[in-house]
């Protein structure tokens, strides 16, 4: 401490960039979006501490964190359970997204530094367009170029309610399978948003994130669809 009183940073020392929590978190939630961690899992709080080798009291504060995005639910007596997405909740959300993305792409649209914008856009379309790696990395890569899109409203409350849907989305993108999600994740499709938001009509902006999501969660919808038997 200073003579006048306050605090000197030299004297204190440097946090972990992660604590134990966020790291639990990470591994909780990749395990969960995955499908590593399978949809209607009863999550039981000894194993789970044991295997990550963490307290029972911050596995709690990552299985609440867990909770709030919507990745776990809590059933009798509180017991936590992988959430699972039906159809219906996955058009609900992909309803909201459209409402969501569809007014941050009507907004981008009408600014009058829309050019730039349109720019950065692009380049997270890129990253899109040169991902590789795992699925989880191709898809947070696709996630960035959306979450981008809200951000670049300057509208905080649209993007936290963005990110609140976030681990849904995951969830809903990583158990349709690998094949659909590589599918949604088509650059041309992506493409049509951008390219409708650099002409600068908010209607055809809001129009082809409309259509953009409606095709995305019908892609996902069809992952119950089961081939016929051979006899």
């Amino acid at each position: 401490m200073t003579s006048n009183g306050q605090v000197s940073g030299a004297s204190l020392g440097g946090l972990a960039k992660t604590s134990l929590r966020e790291q639990a978190l990470d591994q909780l939630r990749n395990a969960v979006t995955s499908g590593e961690i399978a949809p209607g899992t009863r999550l039981v709080e000894t194993e789970l501490s044991a295997a990550l080798g963490i307290s029972r009291g911050t596995l709690r504060e990552a299985l609440r964190q867990l909770q709030q995005e919507g990745l776990v639910e809590a059933g009798d007596r509180g017991r936590l359970t992988v959430r699972t997405l039906t159809d219906a909740e996955i058009l609900d959300m992909f309803e909201v997204r459209a409402a969501l993305e569809g007014l941050a792409a009507g907004v981008v649209s009408a600014r009058p530094d829309r050019a730039a914008l349109v720019a950065k856009l692009q380049i997270a379309l890129d990253a899109l367009e040169d991902a590789r790696g795992s699925i989880n990395d191709m898809v947070e890569v696709d996630l960035a170029f959306h979450r981008l899109l809200c951000e670049l409203t300057g509208n905080t409350t649209l993007v936290r309610t963005w990110e609140a849907l976030a681990g849904s989305i995951r969830m809903s993108i990583m158990f349709a399978g690998t094949d659909r999600a590589v599918a949604n994740m088509s650059v041309p499709r992506h493409q049509q948003v951008v390219d409708a938001i650099a002409t600068g009509d908010p209607h055809i902006a809001r129009n082809a994130v409309d259509d953009h999501m409606r095709e995305a969660a019908q892609n996902l919808l069809n992952r119950n669809q089961v081939e016929p038997r051979s006899a």
